[in-house]
């Protein structure tokens, strides 16, 4: 392991260089003093691959929370102590968002289509061997690309402007109206296609072809663009985009809608049909660890599907992830060794949604599960003292969540206690810290590589999962419980990923309706934090029910009080923070202001 870790920090390394280099000046307005033409740029070897790295540069890392990325920090998944998105306020508009990612995407996509129209004259890559295969993979990944950036603009902000195949020169007609939702689907699935035949189905050592190359890790293959259509096509499917009579008014300015106005079963089968082929490529398995205790199994079965689990899981790797000190030292408690930042809370809301380690819903009377009162018998989770809330939940809630009680996620501050206190006067709570305090009494806990070591800098270089198996079993079994209800698979699958977890399998027979529940609540644990939550409640059109909480009051225990583990004053029901209520204009970002200044022809989205 550490000898294939070390090969991904050197192959990370030269693979992106051309990445970061990529980010300073103006490479792509003016090219290198010594290059002043595209045609210079596109015969010589060096420099074209460098443009293709730039294509890659704009990808989104989930983990580089809470400053790039702010999904968790949008939905009910968490609140951030230093950032204050703009839609939790009310006061997100159309010349003010967090994430405008309009112009970043589009040009992106731009590049992309000037690689597309001048690869070809390069003679170079086809003189080497193997040459004219890789100019192919090349066109394939750029191809992708271009795609995948229209995918990420579709799902935020709604129906988009299509550019067509050519870069347009700068005296262009941009007044472009916004193509229809279904349409750019089609657009997206097909170019998706287009490029599933040209890259590889995956990227090999050259000198060891028994290997993969980890020097390709993250680069687009076939398995890749598959689990992505999988993502795009449930979302098609799903009650927001299909059949959305409550965004009728979306249309453009010669009256077509933007929004189709008629549900479409069948799109759930292509959904199903889409996830079930990357099941059945049986080139991924879910990560699991043994162990005599079940639970015990469960916990590092998941746990550790962080930190190994790329190996049999993982289908879309990033190599350069950001969470070291984007995520992990930010989720961190302060009795971490070298004092980490303790400020990524996780809301009541989502301490209530794990089941107990029986499988049941805390709700369920028989689960067990207890508020009062504080536990005499500690365990490898909590302390002796713990909160009767937090004993006896399913194994991903000790692996998800830092709470009052539980042990310091990574090396420990020698001179403290191993306990978290989150209590106000703890070695983590609110007492003597400006910011550096989650707001809830929870912190998030996944993802943190127990070893780490914040005074001495030490940290554990792993590829990050944005996609692996798991989010695909769950694409699959939401999809056939709509298209196909009861269908064996269902429960096969959903089985399988709460037997990973250490829980028991889900067995009975119960409506379409129920299993709707049980899947969303599936996906909200089994892919806590990985980037999905913000984007599911939307996509199920459910953000304005109570039960999905995206707005109002918000809950978590008394940070104000409490001077001891088992203090009752803290281990309590808190509206510890209150976001605008929602409003349905929230379910897509609004185009920028300065966007539809310049294109005539673009309409914005409703509520702006």
């Amino acid at each position: 392991m550490n000898n294939n870790i070390s090969k991904i920090r050197k192959y990370l390394t030269i693979l992106f260089s051309g990445l970061i280099l990529s980010c300073s000046g103006d490479f792509l307005d003016t090219v290198p003093d010594n290059i002043t033409t595209l045609e210079d740029v596109f015969t010589n070897k060096s420099m074209t691959e460098q443009w293709l790295a730039r294509v890659y540069n704009p990808l989104p890392d989930m983990w580089n929370q809470p400053y790039n990325q702010q999904w968790l920090g949008q939905s009910d998944e968490a609140d951030y102590a230093w950032v204050f998105p703009l839609m939790n306020s009310g006061a997100m508009t159309p010349d003010n968002t967090n994430h405008n990612v309009w112009s970043s995407y589009y040009q992106a996509i731009r590049y992309a289509a000037i690689f597309l129209e001048n690869i070809d004259q390069n003679k170079e890559i086809p003189a080497e061997p193997n040459g004219e295969r890789l100019v192919q993979q090349y066109k394939g990944e750029a191809r992708f690309l271009r795609a995948y950036y229209y995918w990420l603009l579709l799902r935020q902000y709604g129906p988009i402007v299509i550019m067509g195949e050519s870069s347009l020169p700068p005296d262009a007609n941009f007044q472009i109206p916004r193509s229809s939702w279904d349409q750019s689907v089609e657009y997206i699935i097909s170019e998706m296609d287009l490029a599933l035949v040209d890259v590889p189905e995956e990227h090999l050592n050259p000198n060891n072809p028994q290997e993969l190359d980890l020097a390709q890790t993250g680069r687009i293959t076939k398995p890749i663009i598959k689990a992505v259509k999988s993502q795009v096509l449930l979302f098609h499917a799903s009650p927001l985009v299909n059949g959305n009579t409550e965004l009728a008014g979306l249309v453009n300015l010669d009256g077509t809608n933007l929004i189709n106005q008629s549900y479409d079963e069948n799109k759930w089968k292509r959904a199903a049909d889409a996830a079930k082929e990357v099941i059945d490529l049986g080139k991924y398995q879910l990560y699991r660890e043994q162990n005599d205790d079940p639970f015990r199994a469960g916990f590092l079965s998941y746990r550790n599907l962080m930190f190994e689990g790329w190996r049999t899981e993982g289908i879309w790797l990033r190599s350069n992830s950001d969470m070291y000190y984007n995520w992990e030292r930010h989720s961190s408690p302060r009795n971490s060794n070298g004092n980490a930042w303790n400020g990524i809370a996780v809301p009541q809301e989502m301490i209530d949604a794990f089941r107990m380690a029986n499988g049941l819903n805390i709700e369920d009377p028989h689960s067990g599960y207890i508020e009062e009162g504080f536990t005499e018998e500690g365990n490898s989770y909590y302390a002796p003292g713990t909160y009767a809330m937090y004993v006896g939940r399913e194994p991903r809630f000790y692996v998800n969540i830092t709470f009052n009680g539980s042990y310091c996620p990574v090396v420990p501050n020698p001179g403290w206690s191993n306990i978290v206190e989150f209590f106000y006067t703890g070695n983590s709570g609110k007492q003597g810290a400006t910011r550096d305090y989650p707001s809830t009494g929870y912190t998030a806990r996944k993802n943190i590589h127990p070893n780490n070591d914040y005074r001495d800098n030490r940290s554990f270089a792993r590829p990050a999962m944005n996609i692996r198996l798991g989010e695909i079993y769950l694409n699959y079994i939401e999809a056939l419980n709509e298209y196909s209800p009861g269908h064996a698979d269902i429960l096969f699958y959903l089985n399988e990923l709460r037997n990973r977890s250490g829980l028991p399998d889900y067995e009975g027979d119960i409506s379409q309706e129920e299993m709707r529940k049980t899947i969303h609540r599936e996906r909200q644990i089994e892919l806590m934090f990985e980037g999905h939550r913000y984007w599911d409640v939307r996509r199920w059109k459910v953000a304005h029910l109570p039960e999905y909480h995206q707005g109002g009051a918000f809950h978590g225990m008394d940070i104000d009080s409490g001077d001891e583990l088992s203090a009752p004053g803290f281990h309590k029901r808190t509206v510890v923070f209150t976001r605008a209520p929602w409003e349905d204009k929230n379910y897509f970002y609004p185009i920028p202001q300065s966007e539809i200044d310049r294109n005539k022809e673009l309409v914005q989205n409703l509520g702006y």
